[in-house]
Order: structure tokens, then C-alpha cells, then sequence
């Protein structure tokens, strides 16, 4: 027997191949049998397919002759009715239907060969694809074909340099790796991806939705964003000044959440904290909200949505994930932790993500884990007050006093939490 196989499994995986193929053949009468066009296969062309192609497989399964002969045969059938089709006038099928014939023939062998679940995924993911033709069709046509370029931008993120980058530290002072690096740099995009996603697609109305999504990639650009907004608005919007405290919110358990990925004692040490900061944000944001003018309209216009993945902006992050690496264990060994507290507050100025995911995959080797947090509080609590700044600057005094107040009260509150983090 195949295999070791008796005769009542293989009968049992006869008659699974026989079940699949009718399953996928109701999906294909449904679509191509309804349609005034000439589209072989079918309920009874597809099991009869199957049992063929195990059968000529069965007769030698080593040389493969029978079967490779038989599938010809089934290559040169579907080729001759294209062709009778096209000369009788019929609109000719779509690719789809002798793929999907092709496949029927390919149920038997796999279905005896190979482990179960492997035939019934093949059908149901051609009965998918099947049924889901208009949608997928919809799909592609709403989707930019920037779009594509932008996936494919990220496919090399992660699939292509990744797997490539080596896992050995390259230089003494630090014990960091190019690997630890280029990862840190693909679950920022990774997050920053699927938030830029859901923020293009995603039906809104207002600032609140792209707020809370902003903040799961930068609080720093949704804030900018949001303040220019309201000033191009030439009216106070609340939903743009609350967002703006929102994204902050969000912005907290984005770091936790990050953390978690390379380093979980520290992930759960900060998650009380973070939990805390990131619930007074929510709070003022909807106290602020509660004391609108009940009057004011919710504007429709969507903000403009930022794409995450340049790979210029991904080398840059790089290089200042290494350069941060390297600073805060300079730092660490020349003015002990104190320095790494003040570094920071420095990083808090610009981006803070190579800052955290350096320390979270410790590039301060031997600081103890609460003095890691107390550091990354303090950072968190650096780039609000920028925050602030930005959120006056680009949306002026009046418009935008409320949540850079908000701000500074979320950063005050992180530096205390951070203090009280401090090892004793």
C-alpha cells in the first residue's frame, strides 16, 4: 500500500479529495455556470478530475509517468475548448477556470500524499477565491497603486533584509547587534504600517479616529498635523484639540506595547505606569470634550494621512538607533545612570523610539530594569512637552493653549512616576 496506507485510509482520503473537489465545484457552477460564456468544469468535472489524477498517480508514484501524461491530456483539453470557444464567438473564460480544473486534478495526489488539512486548505481557499471575485475586484480598484509600492517596501523590511543582517555584535561597545537593530526598525513599521492602513481606510468623520491611530506610529507627527489643521481651519475644532491629547494617550501604550517585544520584565514594570499616564490623558481629553461648545460642528474633512515607510526615514532610524545605542552606553559607563536619565530628556526633543527600543534590548548593560524605566519616562514626558511646543507653534496660542496645557500635565506626571521609579 502507498505509504504503509491500508485500503480504509486510503479510500478516506479518496473520498476527502471527492468531497473537496464538489465542494469547490458548487462554488464554480454558482459563478461561471451563470455567465454567457463557454467555462468547462464543474459539480461533476472536478471529482471526476480527481479521481483520475489519484488513479494515473496510484498506477506509478515514483516516475510520476501516468500522471505527468495524464495532466498534459488535461492541458491540451482545456487549450482545445479555449480555442472552440474563441472560434464559435463565446466570451473566453478568465484564467480562473482552468487553474481551478488543473487543481481538481491535483486533489488526488495531494490528498494521498500529503497530510489532510493540506487538501481541505487548498479547497477552501479556492472556494474563497471563488465566491469573492466582485469584492476582490473592488479591492484593487480602491487601492492606490502607490499603495502596492509602499507594500512592497515593507516586504523588504521584513523579508528580505532582515533574514540577511547579522546576529553578532560588530563593535566592543555595545552588545547590540545589527539583527536586534534592523528589528527594533521592523516593529515600529510593522505597527506604524497597520495604523497608516487603518487610518486610510478606515470610514471617519472627524479628528478622534485618525487621533487614536496617529498615536500608534507618532504622537509627535499627529500632533503637528492636527495643530496645522486647526490653524488651517480659521475655527476652533475641539475634536483637533482633544485629538491632539488623544494621540498622546495612545502614544504611552504604543512604548509599552513595544517593549514588550524584546524585553518583558521591563514591558511589565512600566505597564502600571504607562497604564496610569495614558488614563489621565484620556481623562482630560474627555473632560476637554465633556466642555466644549455644544454648538461646535464635527468638520468632516479627513487629515492628511503620512506614509510610515520611507526607506529613507528607515535608514535614518537606523543610524540613530545605533547612534543612540552607542551614546547611552557611553553614558551609562561615564556618569553611571544619572547620564542616561538626562539622555533621555534629550531624546525626548526628536523621535524617542531608537531611545526606548535601545534600552529595552540593553544597550545600558548592567542599569538596573527600574532605572531603564525612570529613563524612558523621562523621555516620554520630554517629547510631550515638545509636543506642546509644536501643538502652539504650528496651531497657535488660542486654538491650541487647551491641550498643550494637557501636555505638560501628562509630562509632569510622567516625571514624577518617574522618580518614584528610581531604585533606591
Amino acid at each position: 500500500m502507498l505509504d504503509g496506507h491500508t485500503p480504509l485510509q486510503l479510500t478516506g482520503r479518496l473520498g476527502l479529495a471527492l468531497a473537496m473537489a464538489i465542494f469547490m465545484g458548487l462554488a464554480f457552477e454558482g459563478i461561471y455556470k451563470q455567465e454567457p460564456r463557454s467555462s468547462p468544469g464543474g459539480i461533476r468535472t472536478f471529482p471526476m478530475l480527481t479521481i483520475l489524477g489519484a488513479l494515473l498517480y496510484l498506477l506509478e508514484p515514483r516516475s510520476l509517468v501516468p500522471y505527468l501524461v495524464g495532466l498534459g491530456a488535461v492541458a491540451a483539453w482545456l487549450y482545445a475548448h479555449l480555442r472552440v470557444a474563441g472560434r464559435a464567438g463565446l466570451q473566453r473564460p478568465t484564467l480562473m477556470v482552468p487553474t481551478a480544473n488543473v487543481l481538481a486534478y491535483v486533489f488526488g495526489p495531494v490528498a494521498l500524499t500529503q497530510p489532510p488539512w493540506l487538501v481541505v486548505s487548498a479547497a477552501v481557499a479556492a472556494v474563497l477565491l471563488l465566491e469573492s471575485r466582485e469584492a476582490l475586484h473592488r479591492v484593487a480598484q480602491q487601492v492606490a497603486r502607490e499603495e502596492i509600492y509602499t507594500l512592497g517596501k515593507f516586504l523588504i523590511l521584513v523579508g528580505i533584509v532582515l533574514p540577511l543582517v547579522p546576529d553578532q555584535p560588530i563593535v566592543s561597545w555595545t552588545p547590540i547587534t545589527p539583527f536586534e537593530v534592523w528589528l527594533a526598525l521592523v516593529a515600529v513599521s510593522t505597527l506604524s504600517y497597520l495604523s497608516y492602513l487603518l487610518q486610510r481606510y478606515l470610514p471617519h468623520r472627524g479628528a478622534l479616529v485618525p487621533s487614536i491611530l496617529g498615536g500608534a506610529y507618532s504622537s509627535t507627527a499627529t500632533t503637528v498635523a492636527l495643530a496645522r489643521e486647526q490653524r488651517a481651519s480659521g475655527t476652533a475644532r475641539p475634536e483637533v484639540a482633544v485629538g491632539i491629547v488623544i494621540a498622546t494617550a495612545v502614544m504611552y501604550l504604543r512604548i509599552d506595547l513595544v517593549i514588550a517585544l524584546f524585553n518583558r520584565p521591563l514591558a511589565w514594570l512600566l505597564l502600571p505606569r504607562v497604564a496610569v499616564l495614558s488614563a489621565l490623558a484620556g481623562a482630560i481629553a474627555t473632560w476637554q470634550w465633556l466642555r466644549r461648545d455644544k454648538g461646535s460642528a464635527i468638520a468632516a474633512g479627513k487629515l492628511p494621512v503620512m506614509n510610515p515607510l520611507q526607506l529613507p526615514a528607515a535608514v535614518t532610524f537606523a543610524a540613530l538607533f545605533v547612534v543612540v545605542a552607542l551614546a547611552s552606553s557611553w553614558v551609562r559607563s561615564r556618569f553611571g545612570s544619572p547620564g542616561v536619565y538626562a539622555l533621555g530628556g534629550i531624546a525626548g526633543v526628536s523621535d524617542i523610539n531608537p531611545f526606548v527600543l535601545s534600552l529595552a534590548q540593553g544597550s545600558v548593560a548592567g542599569m538596573p530594569v527600574a532605572g531603564i524605566a525612570a529613563a524612558i519616562l523621562i523621555a516620554a514626558s520630554s517629547n510631550n512637552v515638545m509636543n506642546a511646543v509644536y501643538a502652539l507653534t504650528f496651531g497657535g496660542l488660542r486654538a491650541c493653549l487647551k491641550p498643550a496645557l494637557a501636555l505638560l500635565a501628562v509630562a509632569a506626571a510622567g516625571l514624577v512616576l518617574a522618580l518614584l521609579t528610581l531604585p533606591r
